[in-house]
């Protein structure tokens, strides 16, 4: 076994489909075919259930994608140590974020570390806080920022960021011609609203209402915050966000912060217990930790 086949193998594992596995790897897809072939054979298992229009890995090859991340993460730390004796820190930095305001606390955080260390690298995927959280466990990325409320078991937790709730109110509709920046969310209560899809934010929601009884009329559940802004541009409800999703300024979309109640959405860095960081993931999170001297990191 050699190290390409551990490569192909995470890229066939990631993408589930040899073709765009091949393409990643810039190479042709009836090689990586073989080799993934011959990887199985040297194994004695299928790490692979092939479909007619799928993959899916095996118990086996969910067990050998454990240790083949591991594998990779050993030889990258190797290479960074050494090179770091000659140059610095090198190395690149695996990261997830959510929208909203992650990604300005991701963008911040990396200019000031860059300052002192301009070799290394960063790999940044945007998604929902679901998708950052199971891209985290599979080993895809070594620290994410997702949003509370979560249940995520096996990582540190630590709050980064809080910011207020705001409603986005088409301007056709009475509740953005009232005075003020606020607007007391049991008014909203009767109106088509968007909100964001993760199962734990219904119920956020949900819980706000201050009658039992009133069952809200969610229109549409949005993963990302531009479209949710186009929605409300085009009149088809009010959308209910955390602050950092004003991304507009046009004059058909009124943002007014929620009271009634005053609520907040909170930002919290992970990363995976037991998990060995990248030398330089780990430098990276040392830095961050050095912006935040009254929170306690593990």
């Amino acid at each position: 076994m050699e190290l390409r086949h551990i490569r192909y193998f995470l890229a066939v594992a990631e993408e589930m489909n040899f073709t765009r596995a091949a393409e990643k790897l810039c190479i042709a897809q009836p090689p990586l075919s073989r080799q993934i072939r011959d990887l199985e054979e040297e194994l004695g298992v299928q790490l692979f259930l092939r479909k007619p229009h799928s993959l899916q890995l095996t118990d086996e090859g969910q067990v050998f994608r454990q240790y083949a991340v591991r594998v990779l993460d050993l030889v990258r730390r190797s290479e960074e140590d050494v090179r770091e004796m000659q140059t610095g820190l090198h190395g690149v930095v695996y990261l997830a974020t959510v929208e909203g305001h992650a990604p300005k606390l991701f963008s911040q955080w990396i200019a000031g570390f860059q300052r002192e260390n301009p070799y290394v690298t960063y790999n940044l995927w945007n998604g929902n806080s679901d998708d950052v959280l199971n891209r985290l466990m599979k080993g895809l990325c070594e620290l994410a920022i997702i949003m509370e409320p979560h249940n995520a078991e096996g990582v540190y937790s630590v709050p980064v960021y809080k910011e207020p709730w705001i409603a986005m109110i088409p301007d056709s509709c009475p509740l953005a011609k009232e005075p003020g920046d606020t607007v007391d969310f049991q008014q909203i209560t009767d109106y088509d609203l968007i909100i964001p899809s993760r199962e734990s934010r219904l119920q956020e929601i949900t819980d706000w209402v201050a009658s039992p009884e009133k069952e809200l009329k969610i229109r549409c559940r949005m993963s990302h915050m531009l479209n949710a802004y186009e929605l409300t541009r085009q009149n088809v409800g009010i959308t209910l966000y955390p602050a950092s999703v004003n991304i507009g300024t046009d004059a058909s979309v009124c943002i007014k912060r929620l009271v009634n109640p005053s609520v907040t959405a909170s930002y919290v860095l992970i990363w995976e217990k037991g998990r060995k960081l990248s030398h330089a993931a780990e430098q990276f999170l040392r830095y961050i930790q050095s912006q935040y001297a009254g929170i306690s990191f593990p």
